[in-house]
């Protein structure tokens, strides 16, 4: 069942998933549709996602922005004060100052291993930091080895936050801890994304990629074809999984592995890691009295495919 709708309110809006955007010629949604939309959330009982881009929209957006409940989700560079989601590119940000924003980092992997230690800096300034990284589906076995290091790292800066009597959300390695079944992205079922070209995708990762990938359009409203396809309880190796954090990116399975609801072996084998990092991280917090109620059992795989 649909709950958000995110609209896409230029061709070079911020990516803010595993996706990036090629896209460097502004195109900024048709004011009707952009109202079209909105319209069309009142009637569907969505929650909104405006998605900007890194320049000032015009004041007439603006207002028809704020005439229903949405959340902002803005990149950095446009300063937007009342931005509900703010992503940061990369992971040098020494002169972010914003606080109490939830934050989402897109960052390569190789800018990840080799400056993980700035992201620290952050722990400060945000309750809740979304580390997304942009091309996990090239990941090599060394890739993982660098992977399970950084993730040991960033543990021990978050059981140092927690020492100090403060707490900081992680998705890569609290996730899992505090959550208690998948809490994947759900794209085709729990959300829909408006482009625009007023036409509607799976989300925003689709429409970059073929804008003749749509699902439908202001004027005929949503068709997804096999949309069993994208439900959770048809896919059957994630049904069965407890890496619970993994964001299980739609968009990313189809990319590696031509089916919507598979994921790829580079998907799984990080999603493990992470929740075996999560593991650690619970087993040093039980030892400061925290979180005494959950748990997470070991395993001896890191891809459910190779046992």
């Amino acid at each position: 069942m649909l709950q958000y709708l995110v609209i896409l309110l230029d061709d070079t809006a911020v990516s803010y998933c595993h996706y990036e955007n090629p896209k460097t010629e502004r195109r900024l949604i048709s004011l009707p549709d952009m109202e079209a939309g909105i319209l069309f959330a009142m009637k569907q009982n969505l929650m909104i996602q405006f998605v900007y881009p890194d320049y000032e929209i015009p004041a007439e957006y603006q207002k028809a922005i704020e005439t229903i409940d949405h959340h902002k989700i803005a990149p950095q560079k446009l300063r937007l004060e009342n931005a509900d989601v703010v992503v940061l590119d990369g992971c040098s940000h020494d002169d972010f100052a914003s606080e109490g924003k939830i934050l989402v980092m897109c960052t390569s992997k190789s800018d990840f291993f080799a400056n993980h230690d700035k992201i620290v800096f952050l722990f400060g300034k945000t309750e809740r930091l979304n580390i997304v990284l942009t091309d996990v589906e090239t990941f090599a076995e060394n890739d993982f080895s660098l992977y399970k290091a950084t993730l040991d790292c960033l543990k021990d800066a978050i059981k140092a936050v927690f020492v100090q009597g403060l707490s900081i959300q992680v998705n890569l390695l609290t996730d899992r801890i505090l959550l208690d079944k998948m809490n994947n992205c759900n794209a085709g079922i729990e959300n829909i994304t408006l482009a625009p070209n007023g036409k509607f995708y799976i989300c925003p990762a689709f429409y970059l990629e073929d804008e003749n990938d749509a699902v439908g359009d202001l004027a005929k409203g949503i068709n997804i074809k096999n949309k069993y396809l994208y439900q959770f309880q048809n896919a059957p190796l994630c049904r069965k999984c407890d890496a619970w954090q993994c964001k299980r990116c739609v968009w990313l399975n189809r990319k590696t592995t031509r089916e919507v609801n598979t994921p790829s072996h580079e998907q799984c084998v990080a999603a493990h890691l992470e929740r075996n990092a999560s593991r650690d991280l619970l087993h040093d917090l039980h030892s400061l009295g925290a979180w005494q109620d959950k748990s997470i059992e070991e395993i001896n795989y890191l891809d459910p495919f190779i046992l």
